[in-house]
C-alpha cells in the first residue's frame, strides 16, 4: 500500500563556490505548504544547514533531508522565472543568472506533466541520469518512512554566481565538488537550475 504523496512543483538551483560551499536553492510556487523557497548549504567542513521560511516548513524539510542546524529566516526569490535570480536567505545574498538551454535540457522540456509526476518513469531515469550526471538520482529513500522521487522537466546551466553571507563573499562560481549530502541524491556537479516536480510519498498510518 501507499501513503500520503506529497508534491512540489518549482525549480532546484545547485551551484558550487571557490571557498568550498555548496548551495541548493529551492524555489516551489506549488506545494502543499503554498509557495516558498528554502535553501540548503554546505560547508566546506560538511556542515549541512537548512535555511527555511517558516517552522512547520523546517520540521518537514528536516524529517525528509538530513542537516547539522537548521535556522527558521525569511527567504525569498525574486525573478525567478528569467535568467537571473536574487535569492536572500537569513545571511546569505545569492545571484544566479542561467544560460541557454542544452540539447539535454530542450529534450526534458518535452517531459509531460504526468509522467513527470510518475515513480515508474522515475525508476526509469534513475540510471541514465547516474552515467550522465554522477551523484545525481531520481528515486530512493529519504529519512524513514518516506520514498522520494524527481521528474525532471527543464535545465539550465547556471554561467555566473555571486554569494554572500554576513557581508563576506563565499568566491567565484566552481562545481558543487563534493557532490552535496542532504538525501539520497546530490544536484548535478556541474552548476544547474532544473525544473523538476518532487514527490515525498510518505509511509502509511500505523506502519
Amino acid at each position: 500500500m501507499t501513503g500520503e504523496r506529497l508534491r512540489f512543483d518549482g525549480w532546484i538551483a545547485g551551484v558550487g563556490t571557490s571557498s568550498g560551499t555548496r548551495l541548493v536553492v529551492g524555489h516551489w510556487p506549488r506545494s502543499p505548504f503554498g509557495a516558498f523557497a528554502d535553501v540548503m548549504v554546505e560547508h566546506p567542513d560538511g556542515e549541512r544547514v537548512l535555511l527555511a521560511p517558516s517552522r512547520r516548513i523546517a520540521d518537514f524539510v528536516a524529517a525528509t533531508y538530513r542537516f547539522d542546524r537548521i535556522e527558521v529566516v525569511p527567504v525569498s526569490v525574486a525573478s525567478a522565472t528569467g535568467d537571473t535570480w536574487f535569492v536572500e536567505a537569513g545571511p546569505l545574498r545569492l545571484r544566479l543568472r542561467t544560460g541557454r538551454r542544452s540539447a539535454l535540457g530542450l529534450l526534458l522540456s518535452a517531459v509531460p506533466a504526468p509522467l513527470a509526476r510518475s515513480p515508474l518513469w522515475a525508476a526509469l531515469c534513475d540510471v541514465p541520469a547516474r552515467l550522465l550526471m554522477p551523484g545525481v538520482r531520481t528515486l530512493g529513500r529519504a529519512a524513514p518512512g518516506r520514498r522520494e522521487w524527481y521528474g525532471a522537466r527543464g535545465l539550465r546551466p547556471v554561467v555566473a554566481a555571486d554569494a554572500v553571507v554576513d557581508g563576506v563573499s563565499l568566491g567565484s562560481l566552481a562545481p558543487l565538488d563534493p557532490p552535496v549530502a542532504f538525501g539520497f541524491g546530490s544536484a548535478p556537479r556541474s552548476p544547474s537550475l532544473v525544473r523538476v516536480t518532487t514527490t515525498v510519498e510518505l509511509a502509511p498510518a500505523g506502519r
